[in-house]
């Protein structure tokens, strides 16, 4: 088996649990949105990168509100993150021009869910060719942008969405 030396998964490793004294990493407080990714935020959910993405561009729609359980979740949380959905897949066809769009929520462990103490559904741009042979003889990712570069493109596109 190939190994490759990747010190940044630590980082997911060690921050994705609110068990004991760590705090969950989407319970975010607006004056940090820069430095954690935040791309947007809008009523009651808000949108923020995927440190550790599938695909460049993958983000995340997340309430506001600390909850685990989507049937705990307001119409009006559930509403705002739907709309973030929306803008963000307008974003992706007209900004990226993808060829499609993985859109979905893990619900509880067995289902994938890496966290499951806030719920979150993802947003993964897809091209033709993007699951080459890398991901599947190689087990490797290719993230064609830095994720700056791409935090940007997609923050200066909401902003002019939204705003």
């Amino acid at each position: 088996m190939e190994r490759i030396w990747a010190p940044w998964r630590m980082e997911y490793i060690v921050g994705t649990t609110t068990k004991g004294d760590k705090k969950c990493f989407l319970c975010i407080d607006e004056r940090h949105d820069e430095e954690l990714l935040v791309i947007g935020r809008r009523g009651k959910a808000f949108v923020i990168m995927n440190k550790f993405p599938y695909t460049n561009g993958h983000i995340m729609v997340v309430p506001v509100r600390h909850t685990g359980s989507i049937e705990d979740l307001t119409d009006e949380e559930l509403t705002d993150m739907m709309r973030l959905v929306k803008v963000m897949t307008e974003i992706f066809k007209e900004e990226f021009k993808v060829d499609g769009l993985n859109i979905g929520i893990n619900i509880g462990r067995a289902a994938g869910a890496g966290l499951e103490e806030h719920v979150h559904i993802h947003v993964v741009p897809r091209w033709f060719g993007d699951a080459n042979f890398m991901a599947v003889i190689g087990e490797t990712r290719v993230i064609s942008e830095h994720i700056m570069q791409t935090y940007k493109r997609l923050r200066e596109k909401f902003v002019e969405k939204v705003f």
